[in-house]
Protein backbone atom coordinates (compact mmCIF):
# COMPACT_ATOMS: atom_id res chain seq x y z
CA UNK A 1 0.00 0.00 0.00
CA UNK A 2 2.19 2.65 0.77
CA UNK A 3 6.20 2.41 -0.18
CA UNK A 4 8.97 4.59 0.60
CA UNK A 5 12.31 4.42 -0.81
CA UNK A 6 15.63 5.77 0.79
CA UNK A 7 13.54 8.90 1.83
CA UNK A 8 16.30 12.21 3.32
CA UNK A 9 14.58 15.31 4.19
CA UNK A 10 16.94 18.14 5.46
CA UNK A 11 15.76 21.49 6.83
CA UNK A 12 17.97 24.63 6.37
CA UNK A 13 17.62 26.84 9.28
CA UNK A 14 19.98 29.87 8.85
CA UNK A 15 23.64 28.44 8.05
CA UNK A 16 22.85 24.88 9.80
CA UNK A 17 21.06 22.36 8.03
CA UNK A 18 19.48 19.94 9.51
CA UNK A 19 18.73 16.39 8.83
CA UNK A 20 15.35 14.70 10.06
CA UNK A 21 15.85 11.88 7.77
CA UNK A 22 18.92 10.41 6.40
CA UNK A 23 17.56 7.29 4.18
CA UNK A 24 14.55 5.97 5.28
CA UNK A 25 12.63 2.81 3.47
CA UNK A 26 10.20 1.21 4.95
CA UNK A 27 6.46 -0.56 3.51
CA UNK A 28 2.98 -0.60 5.14
CA UNK A 29 0.52 -2.99 4.03
CA UNK A 30 -3.29 -2.50 3.60
CA UNK A 31 -4.59 -3.24 6.54
CA UNK A 32 -1.57 -3.18 8.86
CA UNK A 33 -1.55 -0.94 12.49
CA UNK A 34 1.59 0.61 12.70
CA UNK A 35 3.26 2.50 15.03
CA UNK A 36 6.40 4.85 14.81
CA UNK A 37 8.62 5.41 17.68
CA UNK A 38 11.73 6.85 18.85
CA UNK A 39 13.16 9.89 20.54
CA UNK A 40 11.90 13.68 20.16
CA UNK A 41 13.80 14.56 17.14
CA UNK A 42 14.15 11.14 15.99
CA UNK A 43 12.41 12.02 12.81
CA UNK A 44 8.92 10.61 13.52
CA UNK A 45 6.72 13.08 13.22
CA UNK A 46 8.76 14.35 9.71
CA UNK A 47 8.07 10.77 8.17
CA UNK A 48 4.81 10.54 8.78
CA UNK A 49 4.29 13.96 6.81
CA UNK A 50 6.35 12.84 3.92
CA UNK A 51 3.77 9.83 3.69
CA UNK A 52 0.58 12.03 4.17
CA UNK A 53 1.94 14.31 1.35
CA UNK A 54 1.95 17.32 3.92
CA UNK A 55 5.69 17.53 3.27
CA UNK A 56 8.27 17.02 0.85
CA UNK A 57 11.50 15.03 0.92
CA UNK A 58 14.53 16.33 -0.36
CA UNK A 59 15.15 12.72 -1.69
CA UNK A 60 13.72 9.90 -2.58
CA UNK A 61 10.48 8.45 -3.32
CA UNK A 62 7.04 7.35 -2.30
CA UNK A 63 4.07 5.40 -3.94
CA UNK A 64 0.70 4.63 -2.53
CA UNK A 65 -1.33 1.80 -3.97
CA UNK A 66 0.97 2.29 -7.17
CA UNK A 67 0.95 6.17 -7.84
CA UNK A 68 4.16 7.84 -7.45
CA UNK A 69 2.71 10.90 -4.99
CA UNK A 70 5.62 13.02 -5.22
CA UNK A 71 5.21 13.41 -9.54
CA UNK A 72 1.38 14.69 -8.86
CA UNK A 73 0.90 18.24 -9.33
CA UNK A 74 -0.31 20.69 -6.76
CA UNK A 75 -3.68 20.42 -7.71
CA UNK A 76 -3.80 16.12 -7.88
CA UNK A 77 -1.90 16.06 -4.37
CA UNK A 78 -4.71 18.06 -2.71
CA UNK A 79 -7.09 15.55 -4.10
CA UNK A 80 -5.24 12.48 -3.29
CA UNK A 81 -5.49 13.79 0.12
CA UNK A 82 -8.83 14.89 0.36
CA UNK A 83 -9.71 11.45 -1.30
CA UNK A 84 -7.57 8.93 -0.57
CA UNK A 85 -5.58 10.06 3.25
CA UNK A 86 -7.40 10.81 6.65
CA UNK A 87 -5.48 12.79 9.28
CA UNK A 88 -5.45 13.31 13.21
CA UNK A 89 -3.62 15.26 15.09
CA UNK A 90 -2.54 15.92 18.73
CA UNK A 91 -4.23 19.28 19.02
CA UNK A 92 -7.40 18.34 17.36
CA UNK A 93 -7.54 20.87 14.61
CA UNK A 94 -11.28 21.49 14.89
CA UNK A 95 -12.81 24.74 13.93
CA UNK A 96 -14.12 26.35 17.44
CA UNK A 97 -17.10 28.05 15.73
CA UNK A 98 -19.09 24.43 13.91
CA UNK A 99 -20.27 21.75 15.89
CA UNK A 100 -19.26 18.67 16.10
CA UNK A 101 -21.57 17.29 12.78
CA UNK A 102 -20.03 20.14 10.94
CA UNK A 103 -16.12 19.69 11.66
CA UNK A 104 -16.90 16.10 10.35
CA UNK A 105 -18.71 17.25 7.15
CA UNK A 106 -16.63 20.02 6.01
CA UNK A 107 -14.10 18.06 4.26
CA UNK A 108 -17.26 15.91 2.03
CA UNK A 109 -18.18 19.76 1.54
CA UNK A 110 -15.44 21.01 0.11
CA UNK A 111 -15.57 17.32 -2.30
CA UNK A 112 -18.48 18.72 -3.57
CA UNK A 113 -20.74 15.55 -2.07
CA UNK A 114 -24.27 15.76 -2.19
CA UNK A 115 -25.68 17.17 1.23
CA UNK A 116 -27.86 14.36 1.70
CA UNK A 117 -24.87 12.22 1.59
CA UNK A 118 -22.47 13.95 3.88
CA UNK A 119 -24.65 14.36 6.18
CA UNK A 120 -26.01 10.96 6.58
CA UNK A 121 -22.02 10.11 6.14
CA UNK A 122 -20.78 12.12 8.82
CA UNK A 123 -24.15 11.48 11.31
CA UNK A 124 -22.95 7.46 10.99
CA UNK A 125 -19.28 8.14 11.68
CA UNK A 126 -19.92 9.99 14.59
CA UNK A 127 -22.05 7.32 16.02
CA UNK A 128 -19.37 4.93 14.98
CA UNK A 129 -16.88 6.70 17.53
CA UNK A 130 -19.48 7.28 20.22
CA UNK A 131 -20.94 10.67 19.88
CA UNK A 132 -24.04 10.47 18.69
CA UNK A 133 -25.44 12.51 21.32
CA UNK A 134 -22.96 15.01 20.77
CA UNK A 135 -23.09 16.00 16.98
CA UNK A 136 -24.78 19.35 17.73
CA UNK A 137 -21.89 20.75 20.46
CA UNK A 138 -19.44 22.49 19.24
CA UNK A 139 -15.61 22.41 20.43
CA UNK A 140 -16.22 24.48 23.82
CA UNK A 141 -18.61 21.99 25.26
CA UNK A 142 -16.84 18.92 24.91
CA UNK A 143 -13.77 16.99 26.46
CA UNK A 144 -10.53 16.55 25.11
CA UNK A 145 -11.08 12.79 24.18
CA UNK A 146 -14.63 14.19 22.43
CA UNK A 147 -12.97 16.52 20.76
CA UNK A 148 -10.39 13.99 19.11
CA UNK A 149 -13.24 11.75 18.55
CA UNK A 150 -14.40 14.40 16.64
CA UNK A 151 -11.10 14.74 14.81
CA UNK A 152 -10.82 10.87 14.10
CA UNK A 153 -14.48 10.93 12.55
CA UNK A 154 -13.65 14.01 10.07
CA UNK A 155 -10.57 11.53 9.26
CA UNK A 156 -12.83 8.69 8.86
CA UNK A 157 -15.75 10.39 6.70
CA UNK A 158 -14.59 10.15 3.66
CA UNK A 159 -13.38 6.24 3.92
CA UNK A 160 -9.92 6.86 3.02
CA UNK A 161 -7.29 4.08 2.44
CA UNK A 162 -4.91 5.34 4.88
CA UNK A 163 -5.69 6.96 8.39
CA UNK A 164 -2.50 8.77 9.65
CA UNK A 165 -2.45 10.34 13.16
CA UNK A 166 0.19 12.33 14.88
CA UNK A 167 0.40 11.55 18.55
CA UNK A 168 -3.27 11.79 18.69
CA UNK A 169 -3.12 10.88 22.35
CA UNK A 170 -0.20 13.41 23.71
CA UNK A 171 -2.87 15.83 25.26
CA UNK A 172 -4.96 13.08 26.55
CA UNK A 173 -5.04 11.61 30.15
CA UNK A 174 -4.13 8.05 30.23
CA UNK A 175 -7.25 6.63 30.24
CA UNK A 176 -8.63 8.84 27.60
CA UNK A 177 -5.77 7.43 25.60
CA UNK A 178 -6.87 4.17 26.50
CA UNK A 179 -10.15 4.76 24.48
CA UNK A 180 -8.42 6.41 21.59
CA UNK A 181 -6.33 3.45 21.30
CA UNK A 182 -9.27 1.23 21.55
CA UNK A 183 -11.37 2.77 19.15
CA UNK A 184 -8.30 2.72 16.34
CA UNK A 185 -7.82 -1.31 17.46
CA UNK A 186 -11.38 -1.37 16.69
CA UNK A 187 -11.47 0.36 13.28
CA UNK A 188 -8.42 -1.33 12.51
CA UNK A 189 -9.82 -4.84 12.24
CA UNK A 190 -13.76 -4.34 12.00
CA UNK A 191 -13.28 -1.94 9.04
CA UNK A 192 -9.32 -3.57 7.89
CA UNK A 193 -8.34 0.17 8.05
CA UNK A 194 -5.07 0.77 7.30
CA UNK A 195 -3.24 2.87 10.16
CA UNK A 196 -0.11 4.94 10.71
CA UNK A 197 0.57 6.62 13.79
CA UNK A 198 3.60 8.41 15.54
CA UNK A 199 3.71 7.64 19.47
CA UNK A 200 6.26 7.76 22.44
CA UNK A 201 4.51 5.75 24.88
CA UNK A 202 5.94 1.82 25.02
CA UNK A 203 2.23 0.70 26.58
CA UNK A 204 0.89 2.11 22.76
CA UNK A 205 2.95 -1.12 21.54
CA UNK A 206 0.65 -3.44 22.50
CA UNK A 207 -1.90 -2.25 19.89
CA UNK A 208 0.75 -1.95 17.40
CA UNK A 209 0.95 -4.99 14.74
CA UNK A 210 4.13 -3.51 13.86
CA UNK A 211 6.84 -0.84 15.69
CA UNK A 212 8.92 1.06 13.35
CA UNK A 213 12.13 2.82 15.56
CA UNK A 214 13.58 5.43 14.30
CA UNK A 215 16.70 6.94 15.57
CA UNK A 216 18.81 10.30 14.35
CA UNK A 217 16.46 9.83 11.33
CA UNK A 218 17.10 6.10 10.50
CA UNK A 219 15.61 3.31 10.61
CA UNK A 220 16.69 1.46 14.17
CA UNK A 221 14.93 -1.46 13.90
CA UNK A 222 11.55 -3.13 13.06
CA UNK A 223 9.46 -5.26 15.29
CA UNK A 224 6.30 -7.41 15.25
CA UNK A 225 3.79 -6.32 18.21
CA UNK A 226 0.91 -8.71 18.87
CA UNK A 227 -2.22 -8.26 17.11
CA UNK A 228 -5.30 -8.90 19.44
CA UNK A 229 -6.45 -6.23 21.59
CA UNK A 230 -5.29 -5.68 25.05
CA UNK A 231 -7.40 -6.55 27.89
CA UNK A 232 -10.18 -4.66 28.63
CA UNK A 233 -9.34 -1.96 31.57
CA UNK A 234 -5.35 -1.69 31.01
CA UNK A 235 -3.53 1.56 30.78
CA UNK A 236 -0.07 2.37 30.74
Amino acid sequence: MIVAENLTRVYTMGRVEVRALRGVSLEVEKGEFVGIMGASGSGKSTLLHILGLLDRPTSGRVTVDGTDVLALSDHQRTLFRLNRLGYVFQDYALIGELTALENVYLTSLVRGAPREEYLRRSAGILERVGLADRMDHRQSELSGGEQQRVAIARALVNNPSILLADEPCANLDSQTSKSILDLFARLNEDLDQTIVMVSHEEWHKEYFCRVVTLRDGLIGDMAECRKERPPPGRTA
